[in-house]
């Protein structure tokens, strides 16, 4: 394949951040992530999100993860431990049609929760959003029983806003304060 063509063009100036904590690296996804991904959307385990989901919506899910980064300058990250390179989740800010506002969201792969991965995650990715794109508002949708989210959000400074819109009625809404 020639890419030499004059009509060619080849835009690289689109980046994905990557942020590191204490304990993780939070990098961009690759094709790898997409299987343990899969198996978190196909179990119980994503009930609060909707699921149990088959592979074509993970499939969908996940290229919606990499493509809001292209639309709106934030997306997924996916969650590492730096010392040992594992996956054990992900940590993303989701906008577009599908979400009233910039929804901070975090999911970990079963036998990492309860060591505050998902709190450290999206604080630094709070952080950054805040920092950078400076946005009006930033909520967290939590169904409700999701206790560990549920949490999370609280320890991240979230506040519930029973007022706020959600396409779920029975979802939690916490909002954070954005300076």
């Amino acid at each position: 394949m020639r890419t030499d063509t004059p009509f060619l063009q080849i835009d690289t100036t689109d980046e994905i951040v990557t942020l590191r904590t204490e304990r993780l690296t939070l990098r961009p996804q690759v094709l790898d992530d997409f299987a343990a991904y899969e198996a978190f959307l196909a179990s119980d385990r994503s009930a609060g999100m909707g699921g149990p989901f088959d592979r074509r919506a993970a499939w969908g899910m996940f290229c919606h993860d990499l493509a809001i980064w292209r639309f709106f300058g934030h997306g997924a990250l996916m969650m590492v431990l730096t010392e040992t390179g594992e996956c054990i989740g992900q940590v993303g800010v989701n906008h577009g049609p599908l979400f009233h506002e910039k929804e901070l969201g975090w999911l970990l792969y079963e036998g990492h929760e309860g060591k505050g991965y998902a709190t450290e995650a999206a604080a630094a990715l709070r952080d950054w959003v805040c920092r950078t794109l400076k946005p009006p508002s930033l909520v967290s949708y939590v169904a409700p029983g999701n206790t560990a989210s549920s949490a999370v959000a609280l320890r991240l400074g979230g506040v519930l806003d029973p007022s706020a819109p959600r396409e779920d009625p029975d979802d939690l809404v916490y909002r954070y304060q954005v300076e």
